[in-house]
């Protein structure tokens, strides 16, 4: 009951959000990992000016152009990611031709597995592997091929493979993957030792409920030892029936990466239904214990339901903001095999989770489609790689930032283009407020370490100040917001002082509250530390 008049009155006249911490009777134990502002699980309120705030990554250079006599204008399905001294990039390889060979002068690849590799994830090359033949010489960067191999039939256009991080994972499956099965309905397990030589560690799919026409993808999850995997499925029946057939996301969870178990529907409370195409869901690595996925999302803006109309009569009926995207011929071109093709547009959301279910999903784009140009604005496009990896700052002496990549001129004649873009670590949502301040309460938390640590940006005038509560909403002696010395600056690691000292330990392992007032500033995440 006090926790309860403790809680009313440092909301009164609050926003409040998700408190979930409501009659617990200890604060949630987060010792010393890094958390960030990506879902509500720790916050109890915001309060003034504040609010959250989505950021976006920006653009920077074309990484790749696949125009590779084995590559084109399908290649897409990205994995990414750093693997020691050198970055290693997967990826469909394939020449999508939607009109068939009659139609268009082009040539329609089968669907290989192409390899990229980087010293900096910045500058990216293909190197000929000489592991397939193709139009008669191995000079080439296909790493797997479709068809029949090793006893099993082989789908090498839906490609997901990372370096476990399984300390348990035996040398000859230090690498794996899950490709789609062309034979037998499901996913199938392989294995690598090497990341380049590939071979089945069953010759039957290891799943087999769900669509699979997307990136289905598998992971070790450290923070809760076992692994993990996303997949594509269609729901057949929801509460509202426009939205039955939407697009979502099945998982599923396993020890051996053979038997899977625990199979769940992805959940995300109040987000509307949205058809998403992809999931790129992963641990983000500056805090595992979070699983952040930037999914495709899906939106045809085309006529919509038009009876018996033909492709011609329902494109005619476009609005004419449809038609003045970019690249209208393409696009009219496409939806002559199908309206959608033309008409369908993506960018990719952001949404986290803490138990691998359930999602804060947001439904503001994280990567929009940007200033249109050629090769923007379609069906295809800003299909993010999985997953992020830490590149070199182009500013001397800044810290390392986060680099994404994403695709563009997907389906546009005969290749596709692989665009970086940039983040600053941690920078996914922030705890913004403009001059006039706003402050973020936490829910009870138990920390250990001996100071508090912030990832923020203020302008010259803005400032961030901390004051650490008791677990009934009081401020702590010579912690209070008076006691903290005003933060200012542009850092990813800044440790917080109040009145001069950081020392915080003596409060360790004790329920406390968090306050957070900013002014014309951004908070990105926060972590104690020994």
């Amino acid at each position: 009951m006090i926790l309860f008049l403790s809680l009313r009155r440092a909301l009164l006249g609050a926003s409040l959000i998700a408190p979930a911490w409501l009659g617990a009777e200890t604060g949630e134990e987060i010792g010393g990992r890094r958390e960030l502002f990506v879902d509500d699980h720790l916050i109890a309120a915001i309060e003034g000016a504040a609010t959250l705030r989505l950021h976006h990554p920006q653009p920077r250079e074309i990484v790749l152009v696949h125009d590779a006599p084995w590559e084109g204008s399908g290649t897409g399905y990205h994995s990414v990611f750093q693997d020691g001294d050198r970055y290693r990039m997967y990826y469909k390889s394939w020449q999508i031709n939607p009109l068939g060979e009659a139609n268009r002068d082009l040539p329609r690849n089968p669907l290989f597995t192409g390899y990229a590799e980087s010293d900096d994830g910045i500058h990216w090359r293909k190197p000929m592997l000489g592991l397939h033949e193709f139009n008669g010489s191995r000079d080439n960067a296909i790493m797997m091929v479709s068809g029949p191999q090793d006893g099993v039939e082989l789908d090498a256009g839906h490609p997901a493979l990372f370096k476990d991080t399984n300390p348990a994972a035996p040398a000859e499956s230090r690498y794996k993957a899950l490709f789609r099965s062309k034979g037998e309905h499901g996913l199938l397990a392989y294995q690598s030792p090497d990341g380049l030589h590939w071979s089945p560690m069953s010759l039957d799919p290891v799943i087999t409920d769900g669509a699979f026409d997307s990136q289905n993808l598998a992971f070790w999850d450290g923070a809760r030892g076992e692994y993990r995997a996303y997949w594509r499925y269609f729901d057949e029946e929801t509460e509202d029936s426009r939205y039955n057939g939407v697009r979502g996301i099945r998982t599923a969870t396993s020890t051996d990466f053979l038997h899977w178990e625990n199979q769940a529907d992805l959940q995300y409370p109040g987000a509307p239904p949205t058809h998403l195409y992809t999931n790129q869901i992963k641990p983000y690595h500056r805090a595992p214990h979070l699983l952040l996925g930037f999914p495709a999302r899906y939106v045809d803006r085309g006529y919509g339901d038009a009876g018996e109309l033909d492709n011609a009569e329902r494109i005619s009926r476009w609005s004419a903001a449809l038609h003045e995207l970019p690249e209208a011929e393409h696009r009219v071109m496409r939806s002559m095999a199908s309206e959608r093709y033309g008409s369908a547009l993506t960018d990719s959301l952001l949404m986290a989770s803490r138990d691998g279910v359930t999602f804060k999903r947001w439904d503001e784009a994280f990567l929009r489609p940007g200033i249109e140009r050629p090769g923007t604005w379609h069906y295809g496009q800003q299909y993010l790689a999985w997953h992020l990896v830490e590149t070199a700052s182009p500013l001397e002496g800044a810290p390392p930032e986060l680099s994404m990549y994403a695709v563009e001129s997907y389906w546009t004649d005969n290749s596709s283009e692989l665009r970086r873009y940039t983040l600053r670590l941690d920078g996914f949502v922030s705890v913004h407020a403009p001059q006039a301040g706003g402050q973020l309460v936490t829910q009870p938390i138990r920390f250990s370490g001996n100071e508090l640590t912030l990832n923020y940006a203020t302008s010259a005038a803005g400032t961030v100040r901390v004051e650490i509560r008791d677990a009934a909403g009081k401020a702590l002696p010579g912690f209070a917001l008076e006691d903290c010395d005003p933060l200012f600056g542009d850092t990813l690691d800044r440790v917080v002082r109040w009145q001069g000292s950081t020392d915080v330990s003596a409060l360790a392992d004790r329920d406390i509250q968090l306050v957070f007032e900013v002014s014309d500033g951004d908070l990105f995440s926060y972590q104690f530390r020994p």
